[in-house]
């Protein structure tokens, strides 16, 4: 025990020089640098709520308030129809497609059972007389609809440039007129069986469901 206070007393020094050397090392070796702040710790960004688009559409037609009329762009024609006053009571709205989604500029013309009847509207490809954005398209059409009208258009071989008689025509021949499905050339078959051949191409708008609007469109291509 003497021995080694001796030797300690003898190299008090480096013992000195050593603890110093060991004292720096551990030093070096903490990182004194404040601990980084986790994700947890920081609050959560608020976001900012989006409010819903708004969309502007013009509906008209057979509709008790016609107008101009601001919604979300979320709603459907048929809010937009509500919106409006709802329909009258002689609307059609079979070429309407009432669940579509509404978009800005969109236009809805809500046709009467008058106009439907007049022009002889049909659903197989559907055909709007009007500019209306809410109709039913072509795709919307249900895959026998458009079978059906394929095989009638097949019907239809006779050539279009050619002038069809009013008073001798065929069913075939008569469906071949812009605005004539069948309903109406059986119409015209039945009015000159009952009151006799038309003396006048005029005289077709005598024809129940013809109108001026229908006459306008084949008076070029009609003669008796």
């Amino acid at each position: 025990m003497e021995n080694l206070i001796s030797k300690i007393k003898e190299n008090k020094v480096e013992i000195v020089f050593a603890g110093i050397i060991l004292i720096i090392l551990l030093l070096l070796t903490i990182d004194f640098s404040e601990p980084e702040k986790t994700n947890e710790s920081k609050e959560p960004v608020k976001k900012e709520e989006q409010k819903p688009k708004e969309v502007i559409v013009d509906v008209k037609g057979a509709v008790n308030k016609p107008g101009v009329y601001t919604l979300k762009n979320d709603k459907r024609v048929i809010d937009a129809i509500n919106m409006a006053g709802g329909l009258t009571a002689n609307a059609d709205t079979s070429l309407i497609n009432l669940s579509m989604k509404l978009t800005d500029e969109m236009v809805i013309d809500i046709y009467t059972k008058e106009e439907m009847k007049d022009e002889d509207m049909v659903c197989a490809p559907c055909e709007c007389p009007e500019i209306s954005d809410a109709c039913i398209t072509e795709k919307e059409t249900t895959k026998e609809e458009t079978a059906k009208n394929t095989k009638e258009s097949n019907k239809k071989e006779v050539n279009t440039n050619e002038k069809v008689s009013i008073n001798t025509g065929t069913l075939e021949e008569l469906q071949t007129l812009d605005g004539i499905g069948e309903t109406k050339a059986k119409a015209i078959i039945g009015y000159r069986e009952t009151n006799g051949l038309f003396k006048k191409i005029e005289e077709i708008k005598n024809v129940s469901g013809i109108g001026d609007s229908t006459y306008e469109k084949i008076k070029d291509r009609i003669t008796i």
